[in-house]
């Protein structure tokens, strides 16, 4: 089988992460492998944010868990050391199709990569959230951005189920 179908394939969300830092060089290639998924008319209409500072990462995962509504100590990021944020421009159309397709090829590149990763939402409403307009400022990020979701990357701790038998009556044919 070729390896990036096998990829596809057997890439799985990890829900526990080693504490261990992703080496930077790492990143460098998911977030690559990001910024070249397909966008709608090849706008590149969305925006990522590497989080691998550990306060801010402990912030975003504090207020992910409560608009999540769960209680005080629990890690929506399952300890995952590196959070890549994706972000849609509001004024582009396809723009939270694009943004997902980005997050589709940061996990399968996490896991080409030999680590870990799991799609978080709740990221709309944390950059509906003051803290997070004015850190799109300081980043200089400029214009009307919305949170697509969260790309938590890290070194597995275990293992990570095995896939669910696909649904065969989910596909049709026309021949």
């Amino acid at each position: 089988m070729n390896s990036t179908i096998a990829d596809l394939i057997n890439r799985r969300s990890c829900r526990k992460f080693k504490a261990d830092a992703v080496p930077e060089d790492a990143l460098k290639e998911i977030v690559l492998a990001g910024q070249y998924a397909p966008s709608g008319k090849g706008r590149q209409s969305t925006r990522m944010i590497v989080v691998t500072n550990k306060e801010m990462r402990d912030r975003i995962s504090d207020d992910n868990r409560k608009v999540g509504g769960w209680p005080e100590g629990f890690d929506p990021f399952y300890g995952a050391p590196a959070i890549i944020i994706v972000l849609a421009d509001k004024s582009f159309p396809t723009s939270v199709y694009d943004a997902s397709l980005v997050l589709g090829n940061l996990m399968n590149a996490a896991h080409a990569l030999g680590l870990g990763s799991i799609w978080i939402h709740r990221a709309k409403e944390e950059f509906e959230m003051g803290y997070y307009k004015e850190l799109l400022k300081s980043l200089g990020i400029d214009g009307d951005f919305e949170g697509v979701g969260h790309c938590a990357i890290g070194y597995i701790d275990g293992g990570v189920n095995d896939a669910a038998p696909r649904m065969e009556d989910h596909v049709a044919y026309i021949k």
